[in-house]
């Protein structure tokens, strides 16, 4: 058996026990908290997403399943309508 790892392992479960603080933590420091944390979990999920989502889109448009994107449409200029234009023509 590894000592060092042994060691190292109680070590950090005896700095994560929480001691009395007498501390006051107000609303403020609490939803800022939360925020960062919420914001961190959420860009993580993100990137996950960002990651396996790509592979997916090009399968399922090399598939077909989805467009190829948008085509441009040519409009027709003043000139080609059969309304008059400008110099009234």
């Amino acid at each position: 058996m590894n000592y060092s790892r042994v060691f190292c392992f109680i070590f950090l479960f005896l700095l994560s026990v929480p001691l009395n603080a007498y501390a006051y933590i107000g609303p403020g420091l609490g939803g800022g908290t939360i925020g960062a944390i919420l914001g961190v979990i959420g860009s993580v999920f993100l990137a996950i997403f960002a990651v396996v989502y790509y592979p997916i889109k090009r399968l399922l448009k090399k598939k077909g399943l989805i467009g190829k994107g948008r085509k441009n449409k040519t409009t027709d200029s003043p000139a080609d309508s059969d309304q008059s234009g400008v110099n009234g023509k």
